[in-house]
């Protein structure tokens, strides 16, 4: 019986419950939309911002002694110890291997350059890394890094070289001194100069706003034969995704207790992986780009604070909107109310009858808006991100949940006082 009172009032006055309706379906479509893309957006801006460069640098530990002030590293990096090309596989066997999103090593030289154009040597800084480099695992796996990616704001005009043939890219300022140009031979040695190897193709002219426009870059191995250094490099570039580090995580993880330390290193702060570097890498030491990794930080965390306020707005605007309409609902129906009071209705039977009914208002309006958010999400996702983030049974439940709060504690003030009105009153017409 009660199961029909509720239906059957439920289908009455579809005005009010069309307009209910409504404003819950797109306070929802608004809360889905900002949750989906939340849950979503750390990841998401966590790959885009690797277009920034790497987060870690990775250094001979008896470089230099540490100089930390207010947490910015001032160590340079100058010429002295070297590390093993050989142990870089390592850093896809460590607990964030997944997170390791590239690297490469480099190794500079100073060399001169003969241009074919000129009769004269030219002392230039040659800079020996990977550019798209395929990396044998342990596991008898294979990982694709190097400079283009973990430095993706640098543009080459041309491409890359090969790592299996004497090519080189030169920097677009070099190239411009020299009159360089992409198919040009380059001659490139350290020392006698009268005992040269073939000559480099120019396969690319780098453009990257730093001091590698005035250098020559090739192969590693090509590097490391010129320096007489074979399977060493000098310093290495890390691209992390990593998550913003709060006030844990700047933390000495030498002073934590046993629990904070493994609650510490089971989070993907980069300080955290740049410790899980440093335990595979002997004798390096891994310092946080700090500009990369805090600005990445402070906009992920008002991206977020950006979409958690329109989630909250949009949910107050729909309580509003609800209690706007289930006080009109309630006026209307005082004759009703009064004449179900007269018949032995007890204020709790008429209360959890009117609830009843915005229940299952909240539940439809809250699927309906959970359908409208998910288009919603995808819009933004595809828009901003040039992805839509995957439908989540976790925010379906927590949208029906938000509206049913929303509901009630909209209605909460129309159904308090109809559950206190008296029915002689009403009967009588007053």
């Amino acid at each position: 019986m009660f199961l029909r009172l509720v239906a059957d009032s439920f289908g009455r006055r579809p005005r009010h419950k069309l307009l209910t309706g409504a404003a819950l379906a797109l306070g929802m479509a608004v809360a889905t939309a900002a949750l989906s893309v939340a849950l979503d957006v750390g990841d998401r801006l966590a790959k885009e911002f690797r277009s920034l460069g790497a987060n870690l640098l990775v250094t001979p530990l008896a470089d230099s002694l540490p100089l930390e002030i207010g947490g910015v590293d001032y160590r340079p990096v100058n010429a002295g110890a070297y590390l093993p090309e050989s142990d870089l596989p390592k850093l896809k066997a460590i607990f964030w291997h997944n997170n390791i999103v590239a690297f490469s090593p480099i190794l500079d030289v100073q060399a001169q350059a003969l241009p074919l154009k000129s009769d004269s040597w030219s002392d230039v800084l040659l800079i020996g890394t990977w550019a798209e480099h395929i990396l044998t695992l342990p596991d008898s796996g294979t990982f694709r890094t190097g400079i283009s990616q973990t430095n993706p704001w640098w543009r080459v005009e041309g491409r890359w070289f090969s790592e299996n043939g004497p090519e080189c890219v030169v920097g677009a300022a070099l190239a411009k001194k020299h009159d360089i140009k992409v198919g040009d031979l380059l001659s490139i040695a350290t020392g006698d100069v009268t005992k040269i190897p073939a000559p480099h193709k120019v396969t690319g002219v780098l453009s990257s706003g730093g001091p590698e426009e005035n250098a020559v870059i090739v192969p590693l191995s090509y590097a490391q034969l010129l320096a007489g250094k074979p399977d060493k490099y000098r310093k290495l570039y890390v691209s992390a995704l990593t998550k913003p580090e709060d006030a844990f995580a700047k933390r000495d993880p030498k002073s934590m207790p046993a629990d904070e330390f493994e609650r510490w290193s089971c989070s993907p702060y980069v300080s955290s992986i740049a410790y899980s570097i440093k335990q595979v890498l002997p004798g390096a030491d891994v310092r946080v780009i700090r500009r990369v990794a805090e600005g990445e930080g402070a906009i992920l965390t008002r991206v977020r604070m950006l979409l958690w306020l329109v989630t909250g707005a949009a949910l107050l605007a729909a309580a509003l909107a609800v209690g706007a309409s289930s006080a009109a609902s309630v006026i209307e129906r005082r004759t009703e109310i009064g004449l179900m009071k007269a018949l032995g209705a007890g204020s709790g039977t008429v209360g959890f009858l009117l609830a009843a009914e915005q229940l299952l208002l909240a539940f439809v309006g809250g699927g309906a808006g959970y359908a409208l958010g998910i288009i919603l999400a995808r819009l933004l996702g595809e828009g901003i991100f040039g992805a839509a983030p995957e439908p989540s049974l976790i925010v379906f439940l927590v949208v029906i949940a938000l509206a049913t709060g929303v509901t009630l504690l909209g209605s909460a003030i129309p159904l308090r006082r109809a559950s206190r009105y008296k029915p002689a009153p009403i009967l009588r017409g007053e």
